[in-house]
This record gives structure tokens, C-alpha cells and sequence, in this order.
């Protein structure tokens, strides 16, 4: 388990309740499902990348709590649930467009300061009122950046980090 991840942050998803074998693919589709089905005021809808999908059947529902202060940063907290975020569709539209990649909800960061999100090639984000940032070029990293404390890096206009 230590070889996929730091021992603190293994440490901290068993203690969410992950495991290695922790899988659920048919709350993944519905889920999967759900978020496609629904639709901002102005008409636009989430897309669900295959990285949200694999997201969801792995991690969904987890409430990651790191305890303790981070290497760089504050630790922060992240639900992995897509339904507390499920309004943030013209949001991460336009994180979207500046990337040039599709992103699909994954939960929120920080008791609801900030929005996660996932691109179609499994690049994690967290949109709040800071701005928005790239917490790691997968969902391991990224976990591994929010429970350590480490700075995630700053997404820019022209859609770099």
C-alpha cells in the first residue's frame, strides 16, 4: 500500500475507509449518470471523463481528514462526493476552456471552500476563491498534495501551471 502512496496519506485514506480493494463500479455509473443528467441554469452540463469514473468506483464518498500541519501548506480536507459540487457546471466550464481539457466534479475541498475536479486525462484540480490549481497529474498526487500539505501550483490565464 506504501508503494502507491506516502505512508501518512495511506495511513489517512484507511482511515476514511479506503482500501486497496475498495471498489464499487455500479456506484460509479450511477453516479456517472446523475452528474451527466443534470443541468446548470443556462443549460450546460457536466461532462464525465473515464478518470471521474475510476474516481468514483475507487474513492467515492470518502471524507479524507489529514490531521496535523502540512510540509508546505495547511493540510486540507476533501469529500470525494460529486453531489456536494453538482451546481458548478458553468464553473468548471470555464476552467475548461482555459486548459482545453473537459472536467467533471469529483467532491469539495476544504469543507466547501473549494470545488475538485478531474480532466479527461486524469489531472486533478481544485477551483476557490484563491484562484484556481493543479494538485497533481492524477488523483494519487493529488490526495497526496491536499492530505501532505504540499503548495499546488497556480493555474494561469493561458491555461499552464
Amino acid at each position: 500500500m506504501t508503494d502507491r502512496f506516502p505512508s501518512l496519506v495511506a495511513e489517512t485514506l484507511v482511515a476514511a475507509g479506503w482500501s486497496p480493494d475498495r471498489r464499487d463500479d455500479g456506484r460509479a455509473r450511477e453516479w456517472a449518470l446523475r452528474i451527466a443528467a443534470g443541468a446548470a441554469p443556462d443549460g450546460r452540463q457536466h461532462v464525465v471523463t473515464a478518470a471521474a469514473v475510476e474516481a468514483y468506483a475507487e474513492f467515492g464518498g470518502l471524507r479524507v481528514r489529514p490531521q496535523g500541519e502540512g510540509e508546505q501548506i495547511a493540510t486540507s480536507h476533501v469529500h470525494l462526493d460529486p453531489f456536494l459540487v453538482r451546481h458548478s457546471a458553468a464553473t468548471l466550464a470555464e476552467l475548461a476552456e482555459v486548459i482545453g481539457a473537459p472536467l467533471t466534479p469529483l467532491g469539495e475541498e476544504g469543507d466547501g471552500t473549494g470545488i475538485v475536479a478531474v480532466d479527461e486525462q486524469g489531472r486533478v484540480f481544485v477551483l476557490d476563491h484563491t484562484g484556481d490549481w493543479f494538485l497533481g497529474a492524477n488523483l494519487d498526487e493529488a490526495l497526496a498534495t491536499l492530505v501532505l500539505g504540499r503548495q499546488p501550483r497556480r493555474v494561469r490565464g493561458d491555461g499552464t501551471w
